[in-house]
């Protein structure tokens, strides 16, 4: 049968088909027998879910033909209009735009359970979730973040559970003695005309961390999902090896690939107001990610294996935690 004629009794016949309670959509395409595809065109119903005849009443099944036209039943599960990354959604999965009211957005990492009580909890970065160490427990959570249009009346998601404090090597001074003799100094070199100023600044060369990670607790259960934009779903996970392909799903740059070209590396991160944290036994990548990304789980590019929690980057590269470090410190599991 040509094509025309297929066109012409789908037409004829598409208000009938729509009104089956499984079927999404009417079109025309090549007929699968036993998992191929042929080259003989058939009227295809889209369906959310295939079922078995058995589970069908019998004016629920679909004719094998109508009006000489081969049929075919095609599962395309929910078909719902694409989201922006920064949009709010409602439930939210992996991917997406989130942060803490304070600061103005990262990624929604994914959804992990609690080891003590299998509690469902949203994982992102402390600098993320936690303003880097200045939130308080309880905090509200956005998403969107606030800037992407993210408001405490109308976009909290979730509240701030717990994070892994970030350990400064280099940060500005808490010293009330240092900051004084500081002003003190400044002062006196604007007395006598000069225009340079001294800042005290705290030093603590012992300063290690392994992960820049926290949790948010969701207000309602139901409003973040298990699966990760254009991921899926996370099964497991895997230590990262070098020349490993590696794929995450962020914020701002969406769904894109790197792979692994250094590990165990250690390396100084510089966090906003010109604190510098070091960090231990890192993972290290091609870039494929951009400010906002930040929090965006790491996954094997072959696999639906976490391998880490992205954190840091430049144009040149992308650090990440190991996943295992995030997992056992926070207490959680995927």
């Amino acid at each position: 049968m040509e094509q025309a004629e297929i066109l012409q009794i789908q037409e004829t016949y598409k208000e009938s088909l729509l009104s089956f309670p499984q079927v999404v959509g009417v079109g025309t395409g090549y007929k699968v027998t036993r998992g191929q595809l042929t080259d003989r065109l058939c009227i295809v119903a889209l369906v959310k879910t295939k079922l078995p005849k058995s589970s069908l009443l019998p004016q629920q099944i679909i004719p094998r033909e109508i009006d000489g036209a081969a049929t075919d039943v095609l599962e395309v599960g929910e078909i719902r209009a694409f989201q922006n990354r920064t949009d709010m959604w409602r439930p939210a999965p992996g991917g997406v735009s989130i942060g803490h009211f304070r600061i103005t957005a990262g990624t929604l990492g994914c959804v992990v359970r609690d080891r003590q009580t299998g509690t469902r909890l949203i994982l992102s970065n402390n600098h993320v979730l936690a303003n880097s160490n200045s939130a308080e427990l309880g905090d509200p959570i956005l998403q969107p973040g606030p800037a992407d249009g993210g408001t405490v009346k109308d976009h909290t998601i979730a509240e701030l559970a717990r994070f892994i404090p970030i350990q400064f090597n280099e940060s500005d001074s808490t010293c009330s003695f240092a900051n004084a003799v500081t002003d003190i100094l400044n002062g006196l070199a604007g007395l006598f005309g000069s225009h340079h100023r001294l800042t005290a600044r705290k030093y603590d060369t012992e300063a290690r961390n392994l992960v820049d990670a926290a949790l948010a607790r969701p207000l309602n259960d139901a409003d973040i999902l298990d699966t990760i934009l254009e991921i899926g779903e996370i099964d497991g996970t895997l230590v990262p090896e070098l020349g490993m392909p590696v794929r995450k799903s962020g914020r701002t740059t969406g769904f894109t690939t790197g792979q692994i070209t250094v590990v165990n590396a250690t390396v100084s991160v510089n966090y906003m107001e010109n604190r510098i944290a070091r960090f231990e036994e890192q993972i290290v990548t091609t870039p494929f990610s951009q400010g906002g990304d930040s929090g965006s789980l790491v996954v094997h590019g072959d696999q639906p294996k976490a391998v880490g929690l992205l954190f840091a980057g430049s144009n040149q590269t992308t650090i990440f935690n190991p996943i295992q470090h995030v997992l056992d410190l926070l207490e959680i599991d995927l």
